[in-house]
């Protein structure tokens, strides 16, 4: 096969590819610069058929591969660097796709048992974003310091909702975790409470994972759950 029709041919398959739909002279004119003329690419696609390598599906259609044009591809194929690089950017982005997805599946369960466990608010931020997701107002509103100062647990609510992230974002978090009480926080809004937090790592991603409660709370038990959370994460 010559060189013109290898590349006609190549471009149909390359088009079929893409799309799946029928390829037609003209869209090889218009996407391909091949530097002849319209008659010429039909001259060159009604070879390959005759030879075998291209058929019309039905009337009035353009041409698609036969299974003997991509077997003639694939013996003559070559793989170069270039590609090989394309494939591993794009093995790269999708596995990160994956392993962002996973993490936060598994931060979701961390976080729901957390706030099971401990009767208080769990949260965690998420790697990929600057936001952080929560679970257990219920418990916090349940507490009868709240209940008897229902402002105080609007106030904190508020705060969840609209500052929690900034929040993290501004504690000294240590490895071993660290324990903010009452007016230790940075907001009067949450000086009712108390924060616990501990640094997590899972698939490559980074955050901080823990509790907002009550200054009434069990801070030996409560600081042993979030450590016992990073151990969840990791299984």
């Amino acid at each position: 096969m010559d060189l013109r029709k290898r590349q006609i041919l190549e471009a149909i398959i390359d088009s079929f590819i893409k799309s799946a739909i029928p390829v037609g002279s003209k869209h090889i004119q218009e996407s391909y610069d091949f530097g002849v003329s319209p008659a010429t690419i039909r001259n060159e696609m009604a070879a390959l058929e005759s030879e075998g390598y291209i058929a019309q599906p039905h009337t009035s259609a353009g041409r698609i591969p036969t299974n003997r044009a991509y077997r003639m591809l694939v013996d003559q194929m070559v793989i170069q660097n270039q590609l090989m690089n394309k494939v591993k950017r794009d093995m790269e982005r999708v596995s990160k796709q994956y392993f962002l997805r996973k993490t936060k599946e598994k931060l979701y369960d961390t976080v729901s048992i957390l706030a099971g466990v401990t009767n208080n608010i769990s949260f965690a931020t998420i790697p990929d974003k600057d936001r952080v997701f929560y679970i257990g107002i219920s418990n916090l509103l349940k507490k009868p310091e709240f209940i008897i100062e229902p402002e105080k647990a609007s106030r904190v609510v508020e705060i969840l909702e609209n500052d929690l992230y900034n929040i993290i974002s501004e504690l000294d978090i240590t490895e071993e975790g660290t324990i903010y009480i009452g007016e230790e926080n940075i907001l009067p809004e949450i000086q009712s409470c108390s924060i616990l937090a501990i640094p997590y790592q899972l698939n490559g991603f980074k955050g901080v994972i823990g509790l907002l409660g009550s200054t009434r709370m069990d801070y030996a038990y409560n600081l042993a759950a979030i450590r016992t959370s990073l151990q969840l994460l990791s299984e």
